[in-house]
Order: C-alpha cells, then structure tokens, then sequence
C-alpha cells in the first residue's frame, strides 16, 4: 500500500461546476440550520417519537418564526439541514477517487495523506489565526463570550491536543467538531483505495455497508449513543455517533459513484427522470426512517444518496446556463472556509444584534448568507499568504539554528512561468519566486495548477519545459531577508 495505482482519467473542470454547486447548497444548509436553531433556541431536533408526533413539534417550534405561512414554509426544510454533514462526506469520497482517477503517475500512501491534511488543515489555521483575535476584541468591546486561553491554544495549534470527538473545538466553534471526522477519513484513504482496487468497487461496497449497519445498530441499541442532530438524553450522548466507522459507507458510496463516474457509467448517467424519482424515494425513506429508532441505524445512509441525486438533476441542468454554471465553480470553491467560518457569523451576529427580535432574524438572515461568503472569500485569499509566511519562518529558523548550514540549492533555477512536476502532476506552472534567508541558495516557488495555489520549495519540483529566459512579463524574484 506504499502507493496509488490508478487509470488516468481526467474530468472536464466545466462538467463538474454542478458538483462546486453541491458543495455551496450544503455550507448555506449548515449556516441556515444553526442560524434557526440558534434563534428559537433549539426549539426542535428529531426524536425517535414517530412522524406524527415531529410534525406536530415542529408546527410549535415554527412560532417562534413568526405566525405566516411564508414563514413557516422557508422554516421547515430549514430544521433538517444537518444532513450536509453527510453529503460533504459522501462529496469527500467522491472527490477522493476523481482526483487518483486523473493523475498520471502512482502517488505514495504517506504523500496523499500529507498533501490532504494540508488542504485542510491550512484553511483551518488560516481561519482559527484570524479568527481569535478578532473575537477576543469582539468579547472585550461588549463584555460577550470569548474563548478561554486554553480553547483558544487547543483550536489555534490543533492537531496538537487532538480528539476524535471534536470536544476542543466545540468552545470556539460548535459546528467544528466536524473536522477531526473529515481527519478520520483522510487517514483511513489509503486503505480504502487499496481495498477498491483489489476487492472491486461492488464487493467493497457491500462490507462497507454491512460493517456500518452493524455499528449504527450496537451504537442505538448497545452503547447508548443518539444522532449527532437530536438532543436526547441517552447514557453516551452524541459520541457513539461522532467516528468515522457510523458514516463510512457514506464516504464508500461517493467513492463508488465517481468510480463509475470515471467508467462513464453508474447513477450519474442516468436518464435525469430516472435519477430524480429514485432519488426522491432514497430521499423520502431516510427522511421518514429519522423518526424512529430503528430508522436511524439506516437514515443518514440513505438522505446523502437520495439528495445528491435530486440535487445533481437540478444543478446539472442549471449548468447548462454559463453563466450559473461559472458561478458554482467559483463560489463552491470556498464552501470548506464557508464552513469554518459560519458559525462566528450567526453567534456573533443572534446574540449581539437580532436578540429575541424575528423582524431582525429575518433581516438578518441573507446578510449572514452573503456575508459568510465574502469572509470565506478573504480568508482563501489569505490563506495562500499565510502558508508561506509560516513555511518561509520555519526555513528560517531552521537555517539560523543549523550547526553546519550547507547549501540546500535547487537543482536547476526556477524561472517564472516554467511547467513543473510536483507529486506526480505535471501541470503545475511556477507564477512567483522568492529567495529564503540563506544567501539566495534556496528558492521558494509559488505554483499554481487551475484554481490551486501553493508555495513549496524548488527542491520538490521537476522541471518540465523551460520558459523563455529572455522577456519575462513577470515580476523579478524577491528576496527575503
């Protein structure tokens, strides 16, 4: 397992924007749904008490939104949106495979796992360092909550005091818990693209489901646990519910989606009439299952399949309009920061201005929407700058504290505009460079493959073909002192 084998097989980037499109409608979901819950101060969760009986609650909770029809109606589908949770994960699995399936050359175990914690992790960095001290000058300002000096540690340095239950995220942000689970996944994806190459996409399915059945069953009936949406009072709460094992054949599905995607076969080659109704019922089965507790051994298997069907009919067709289909694919770029930062927005926003106030909710609700948006947008823009400035002060220390400091020189000179190889890819093109403290001996690129930007060291890059070394239109290498 020291490697990804894979068939190389590469997606049209416009083709997928209806996948971006997913992405963005589940962040707004997350956002939407703790905004409500927020406001009418849990007023309603699913309880194992039948459909009837929920109806009934959430007829109650939906007073607290106002006494119209229009209200109550935006309200409704509104309660259920934790079920994104799910299909980010499904999306995960789905993604995992599309992005092995497109590249040329084998990819190591250790060098996936790594390139996939960065790509979440410095988001998260990037949002966390932001992030606290911005509230900490909200705190002090109103004399309102702010994080402790140790969650504010435990959140700015994680992993470092890392839990599988998310608990030391949950003080600075609720919804954050999520992230040790997007972990779990990245971890466990090696062997699970072994398996699916050697078992075959069918077989690895099939002991995916039975192993999550199994363990959602002994989770309701055997350790005591509840859904991690329902606040119910059960001798382990939420925890049974939070690993990895409860949701993986969710990841497994998305996994065998794009699989078949891949083989231009599969459920997103349907006739769209096909895909919608089966979609509809998948949907309507795990929707009704959540009302019971036998239900919830199978439902957050079936809700992210039935609304990733529905949700890929209707956004396909939307993307067939250029213009919304350019839209999915810049905005869903920045539904993982979307998600990071969201929950700031609607605390900060309930509790300091709309209050107990439903005319302010209601005002205050697109705000949030667009908002959260504009500051995942800055915190993407930002985190490229912060990647380097923290890899830039690692190079540096480490070069003043080495004992015998040698010249760790590229073995070529980068040159902006050059094609390289980077971790097997060699679409990647060098767009800026700069020279670290060492006498300009050590080059640090920044290179960039599509909508992908990073900065690594010369070392790690091959050269593919030269650019002309003549006119550059670009700017001249910075030096870094």
């Amino acid at each position: 397992m020291s490697q990804f084998n894979s068939k190389h097989y590469q997606p049209s980037k416009q083709r997928l924007n209806w996948l971006e499109g997913i992405r963005l409608l589940a962040a707004v979901g997350i956002l939407l749904y703790h905004a409500q819950l927020l406001f009418t101060k849990y007023a309603y969760t699913p309880q194992p008490t039948g459909l009837r009986s929920n109806w009934a609650t959430i007829a109650e909770a939906n007073a607290h939104l106002g006494q119209n029809v229009l209200a109550s109606a935006i309200a409704l589908p509104v309660w259920f949106g934790f079920q994104a949770v799910d299909i980010f994960i499904l999306i995960a699995g789905f993604v995992l495979v599309l992005s092995l399936r497109s590249k040329a050359q084998a990819v190591g175990a250790g060098e996936f796992i790594q390139s996939r914690l960065l790509r979440i992790l410095w988001p998260f960095w990037t949002v966390a360092w932001l992030a606290y001290p911005i509230l900490w000058l909200i705190g002090i300002a109103n004399n309102s909550y702010r994080p402790s000096p140790w969650d504010t540690f435990a959140g700015a340095t994680f992993p470092l005091l890392f839990g599988f239950d998310g608990e030391r995220l949950l003080a600075t942000s609720g919804p954050w818990w999520f992230i040790p689970l997007i972990i779990s996944f990245t971890l466990i994806s090696p062997i699970l693209w072994q398996l699916l190459n050697r078992w075959g996409t069918r077989n690895l399915l099939l002991v995916s489901l039975v192993v999550t059945l199994l363990y959602r069953y002994a989770a309701v009936y055997h350790f005591g646990g509840h859904l991690t949406y329902s606040m119910l009072d059960t001798p382990n709460n939420w925890l049974p519910f939070v690993s990895f094992v409860a949701k993986l054949s969710t990841f497994v599905v998305g996994m065998a989606m794009a699989e078949a995607y891949c083989q231009h076969r599969g459920p997103l080659f349907w006739r769209p009439q096909r895909l919608l109704w089966i979609g509809l019922v998948v949907y309507a089965a795990g929707f009704i299952a959540q009302f019971y507790r036998m239900g919830w051994v199978v439902c957050d298997l079936l809700l992210p399949i039935g609304f990733v069907m529905i949700a890929a009919v209707v956004l396909r067709s939307l993307s067939n309009v250029p213009a919304l289909s350019a839209a999915m694919g810049r905005l869903g770029v920045h539904s993982y920061s979307y998600f990071l930062i969201h929950g700031f927005v609607i605390d900060r926003t309930i509790n300091l201005w709309v209050q107990d106030s439903v005319w302010r909710y209601w005002v205050a609700l697109p705000l949030m929407v667009v908002g959260t948006l504009a500051l995942a947008m800055i915190a993407d823009a930002a985190c490229p700058f912060i990647q380097r400035s923290a890899v830039q002060l690692w190079r540096d220390i480490d070069y003043l504290l080495m004992q015998d400091p040698t010249a760790e020189g590229a073995s070529w000179c980068p040159v902006v505009g050059d094609r390289v190889s980077y971790k097997g890819s060699r679409d990647w093109i060098v767009q800026k460079i700069e020279t670290l403290l060492d006498e300009g001996e050590s080059y640090l690129c920044q290179i960039s493959e599509g909508r992908r930007t990073i900065w690594v060291n010369a070392n790690h890059l091959s050269l593919v073909e030269a650019t002309s070394r003549v006119h550059s239109p670009y700017a001249p290498i910075k030096t870094v002192v």
